[in-house]
């Protein structure tokens, strides 16, 4: 694909970051929460860190290994984002966070459900899997509600902060 994919749902715009997102990117993220239920979103969130994400985001387009989406309402706002990164084997990982205002409305799971009917008819992949911490098990209700089933919980997967944590692993197969 030459050209970012843009993903219309019933209430979403799923399309690509840009730079003029980064310094809502930088608000939300600041909450300490973000970092304490996700591996790679670090506290506190910086400009900095938002430029770098956006600059791994399209590099990994460009290298055909991964659509990071920003996840959009109607009017363009961005409200969070959501990826699908190509692990080999024909299988991706899909990852996500949405902004506080945003939570408990079913956004997250319209785009998830959105990105994984991309990922299996348009970037055929066979697998997607997806993981979260076990402390953060709202994250695996999005899984379940897209029809992900969990495969595995991996103990001390994750070291982040000098500390280890259990992760639970969910994935769902083309057919």
């Amino acid at each position: 694909m030459e050209k970012f994919p843009i993903i219309q749902t019933e209430r979403l715009i799923l399309s690509e970051l840009k730079e003029k997102d980064i310094p809502f990117i930088v608000q939300y993220l600041q909450h300490r929460i973000f970092s304490d239920l996700t591996s790679n979103i670090p506290y506190p969130y910086l400009e900095s860190d938002a430029a770098s994400w956006l600059k791994m985001s399209k590099e990994a387009f460009d290298n055909h290994t991964g659509y990071t989406f920003a996840i959009r309402n109607k009017e363009d706002q961005i409200m969070g984002a959501i990826g699908l990164h190509d692990r080999d084997d024909d299988k991706a990982e899909l990852g996500y966070w949405i902004g506080i205002p945003y939570w408990n409305k079913g956004l997250v799971t319209e785009a998830a459900q959105a990105v994984l009917d991309f990922g299996f008819k348009k970037l055929e992949f066979n697998k997607i899997f997806a993981t979260h911490f076990l402390h953060n098990p709202a994250s695996g209700r999005i899984m379940e509600k897209i029809g992900m089933k969990q495969e595995a919980v991996l103990k001390q997967e994750m070291k982040k902060d000098g500390e280890y944590f259990d992760i639970v692993r969910y994935a769902i197969f083309k057919d």
